[in-house]
């Protein structure tokens, strides 16, 4: 492409695509530019390139809205939860106030495989890894005062994802707010649990049965919540390459995308509202070029593969979260420096949201310092770092463009494998995904060992030192606290009426219908997470995991 077809193309788009996104979404200020006061353009292209694309237009490489940063920034969504509702709503609130501007609940290990807490396989977990939420009054309290029709909130679970987005729901009607004005995202991405993560509950093909029944609720009465993230990042925690991460997710996204199809859903209803969540690691420009390339990737699978018309379905809407691998428990004021490293990168990459991990998580849950100084992290880089003034400003380094080709090439090639085998699912029954990422591990756990991979104040730097930093402890009267106010609630409720509700649960699981409609009724009466999990484990049964 010669330097006059450039300049028509971009002519072309700044009256096609940009005219009609600065209407919708004026950029923030008239001027951008260095701190040396030198101009910054809003884009900038090659004088002569075949390869030219523009950002909110189809593939989406350079980034999937016209003016990225310049009009808005990402949301900076700091994950947390722990301990109890009413501690866990404290955090919330004091992040807020801090500048973060989305909410991101991490939910203890009995909710997420659905026990509850006094339950015994619940002992000794109950509030450690992220807050304990039983009943409605425990949502309700996790939100107090915080209204749900004005923030976005993603929730981090899985195989009970449909129970806790049905306790959100009833919270903010509790508040005013209707369904159609909730915003977030609920994680319940159930392939990756098979893979990398092991929080799943029941078999494969009743799971994926309650992710679709899920999409499909929300498509008619959540219109503006996204009903699944896609993850990639617990796959590249368990040891994933860059390429396996993207290959991966996009496969697993396949599967969702094939699977409500099939259920009766147009590919434009529900695909707009489909969300990603990739991990970010320390090499900045592979990272990068790996957001840039799974945008491009995701575009053509949609538009080629499910004939997606909207241009909002062909978009890759990601989240981000610094490498929670990377952190070390050695000299963990280095953290801060690689957290600022990956956060750099995601932004650099495109991302529309991003959590920073804080300097402490590999020793334990963050303390309020630590959480507060990774949020500080994201807004240094977003109001002083200068990467926000203009598009995609890595989009033409020689390097960055051919790492975007590459990761694309290996990640096409792996999920045409997966393809060829008869998709995701069969390919994770066969270990196909798993062995790949554990040989994946496997080699970097042996570069650190040899050497041949650096990390500071580990295998090079390293030193002899007295750990001198505060520590989060969890209260050993959390779990006691938190079961006494799930018997207050079975004490005061009609059990009667619980009963009804998880016969109907168990009636819609055992046959076609949402089985959402009846969570909805069943939460309403206070049923607990663990009383309907229990009852959908007498349909559907628990899945094992097969041996090696």
């Amino acid at each position: 492409m010669d330097p006059e077809s450039v300049h028509k193309g971009q002519k072309q788009w700044e009256k096609d695509t940009l005219r009609k996104a600065l209407k919708q979404m004026p950029e923030l200020r008239e001027q951008f530019e260095t701190l040396s006061g030198i101009p910054v353009e809003r884009l900038y292209l090659p004088e002569g390139d075949e390869s030219v694309t523009f950002p909110g237009e189809y593939p989406f490489t350079r980034g999937v809205h016209p003016t990225m940063y310049r009009s808005r920034l990402w949301t900076m969504r700091q994950y947390a939860g722990f301990a109890t509702a009413e501690m866990s709503n404290e955090r919330y609130k004091y992040l807020l106030e801090q500048g973060q501007t989305g909410l991101s609940v991490a939910f203890d290990l009995p909710t997420q495989i659905g026990y509850d807490s006094d339950d015994r396989m619940a002992a000794g977990e109950v509030g450690r890894v992220g807050v304990a939420i039983d009943t409605l009054e425990d949502m309700r309290k996790l939100f107090d005062g915080i209204p749900l029709d004005s923030v976005s909130t993603s929730m981090t679970i899985n195989a009970t994802a449909p129970v806790l987005l049905a306790l959100y729901i009833e919270t903010a009607r509790a508040q005013g707010a209707t369904p159609d004005k909730l915003r977030g995202t609920l994680q319940n991405d159930i392939l990756k649990e098979y893979v990398a993560r092991g929080t799943y509950i029941f078999p494969p093909a009743p799971s994926l049965r309650l992710v679709t029944d899920v999409v499909a609720y929300c498509v008619k009465n959540v219109p503006q919540w996204n009903p699944i993230s896609i993850s990639g990042y617990h796959m590249r925690e368990a040891g994933a390459t860059a390429v396996q991460e993207v290959a991966f997710t996009l496969a697993n996204a396949i599967a969702y995308v094939e699977s409500a199809i099939a259920a009766g859903l147009n590919v434009d209803d529900f695909a707009p509202r489909f969300s990603f969540f990739f991990a970010v690691h320390t090499d900045v420009f592979e990272e990068a070029a790996k957001f840039r390339a799974a945008r491009r990737l995701f575009a053509r699978i949609m538009k080629e593969r499910f004939k997606a018309k909207d241009p909002r379905s062909q978009m890759l809407r990601v989240h981000a979260q610094t490498g929670g691998v990377t952190l070390t428990a050695q000299q963990p004021d280095n953290n801060v420096v690689r957290v600022t490293l990956q956060s750099l990168a995601a932004v650099l990459g495109g991302t529309q949201s991003l959590h920073a991990n804080a300097r402490d998580e590999a020793l334990c849950l963050p303390t309020e310092g630590a959480a507060k100084l990774a949020l500080r992290t994201q807004q240094v880089i977003a109001h002083e770092s200068g990467v926000t003034n203009t598009v995609d400003p890595l989009g033409g380094s020689y390097y960055v463009e051919q790492l975007t080709d590459q990761i694309e090439g290996e990640a096409e090639e792996l999920i045409q494998k997966i393809d060829d085998m008869g998709g995701v699912v069969t390919a994770i029954e066969r270990r196909f995904v798993q062995s790949k990422i554990e040989e994946s591990a496997y080699r970097y756990g042996q570069s650190v060992e040899s050497g041949d991979r650096a990390i500071v104040g580990v295998n090079k730097f390293a030193e002899e030192e007295e750990l001198k930093i505060e520590l989060f402890k969890m209260s050993e009267e959390v779990a006691a606290r938190q079961c006494e106010a799930l018997a207050a609630v079975r004490v005061r409720r009609d059990n009667g009426q619980v009963g009804k509700a998880l016969d109907a649960i168990a009636a819609a699981a055992s046959g076609t219908d949402n089985v959402m409609p009846h969570l909805l009724d069943a939460v309403r009466a206070d049923a607990s997470v663990g009383e309907i999990c229990q009852r959908l484990r007498e349909v559907w049964g628990e899945y094992q995991h097969s041996s090696y």
